[in-house]
């Protein structure tokens, strides 16, 4: 029986170090998915922040995998005829660092917005489905975080 429990012991410290490697990639960058699917533009804003203030912290965009998919009533938040200048100038920001937004496809559709109407720097989302997206992102290791 105390066989058993050194092996549990053990195996509690080290379940902080499990799992680790999986949430980086072959760089060692961290991975990290940010998802944005609400109409609150100080929500967006503040997404825009944490995501630039997070690439600061892990040291630059050459140490995190970051990716950030919106769908749904967000895409109306970056929309470049009424997109809100603060918004804009954040989300310029995070793109100069190398992000790479994923705009839903389904959602551009439903919101009969192409990928053109919206601020540059958005692609569409690998799957045409924004949650779909969001799954497959995670199963790869990425970190989840929703503002």
């Amino acid at each position: 029986m105390q066989h058993w429990a050194a092996v549990c012991v053990g195996l509690c410290l080290l379940s902080p170090f499990v799992g680790a490697a999986e949430h980086r990639d072959e760089q060692g960058r961290l991975k990290v998915l940010y998802h944005i699917d609400g109409n609150d533009v100080d929500v967006a804003k503040y997404a825009m922040v944490l995501i630039d203030k997070h690439i600061e912290a892990e040291g630059g965009p050459d140490k995190i995998d970051l990716k950030v998919v919106v769908h749904g009533p967000a895409l109306e938040l970056f929309d470049k005829e009424t997109v809100d200048p603060v918004l804009k100038d954040k989300l310029a920001t995070v793109i100069a660092e190398g992000v790479q937004p994923e705009m839903c496809q389904v959602s551009m559709k439903l919101f009969d917005k192409p990928l053109d109407a919206l601020e540059p720097g958005f692609i569409p989302t690998e799957h045409p489905v924004a949650v779909k997206r969001i799954a497959d992102l995670q199963e790869q290791g990425y970190l989840y975080i929703k503002p």
